[in-house]
């Protein structure tokens, strides 16, 4: 993931930590959104859709139990990590927090490298949910394009990344006829020099891969994908 599009919530009731941490995230290129307590940071959390929220022990409203017990509700959110920010000595229980749907919990003070060290930790546990209009479902294949997968009856099948691109964009016309000249701008691109065989060697070895014959050559004309 681009660090540009990272958004990491830190909610904390104190002011000095909320600057001096969200400081040291978007000194790293992070963008880094703040609440002051529970109530806040679960109207940002829907709203934002942050990659990560940092949640202090310690906060007034509602704690940081009740925040995130509330963030693993929102659907949307599943996906997001949780991380608890707490102060050395402090009476608090990791395995309550875990079994709250927190990720792992982070010791302060830190010092600003290892904090940020944690962080990129974390972030290598986030599993980016591909957005619906992304998934194709067909029959018995599942094409997501966002991860350049194809599955048929849950098995994943694998295809080179120009035969995937082909794929998706005559599924993306299906039941329509699109001319060779339109494959060649939309996968090879325009500048490109890729001969009809080219793309005959390609359909072919899909057909193969997929054991499907829903590939049509139009004779005169170019190709179509038949729903059937």
């Amino acid at each position: 993931m681009d660090k540009r599009t990272i958004k990491i919530l830190l909610v904390d009731d104190e002011p000095d930590i909320l600057e001096s941490l969200g400081y040291n995230l978007e000194k790293e290129g992070y963008r880094v959104l703040k609440a002051k307590n529970g109530h806040i940071a679960l109207i940002i959390a829907w709203e934002s859709r942050p990659q990560l929220v940092i949640l202090d022990v310690m906060m007034p409203e509602m704690d940081d139990m009740e925040t995130c017990t509330e963030i693993r509700k929102i659907p949307e959110l599943e996906n997001t990590l949780i991380a608890f920010l707490t102060a050395r000595g402090e009476d608090y229980s990791q395995i309550a927090g875990f079994e709250a749907g927190a990720d792992d919990y982070i010791n302060k003070p830190i010092k600003p490298k290892l904090f940020i060290s944690r962080i990129k930790a974390l972030l290598r546990r986030y599993k980016e949910v591909p957005a619906i209009n992304d998934i194709i479902s067909l029959k018995e294949f599942i094409i997501d394009k966002s991860c350049y997968v194809v599955i048929k009856n849950s098995t994943e099948i694998s295809l080179v990344r120009k035969q995937f691109e082909l794929l998706q964009f005559l599924v993306s016309r299906i039941n329509k006829a699109v001319t060779r000249d339109e494959i060649f701008t939309h996968v090879w691109g325009e500048d490109i020099v890729a001969g009809d065989r080219k793309i005959d060697v390609h359909i072919r070895r899909i057909r193969e891969k997929l054991g499907m014959h829903s590939n049509k050559v139009i004779k005169g004309v170019g190709y179509k994908f038949d729903k059937g």
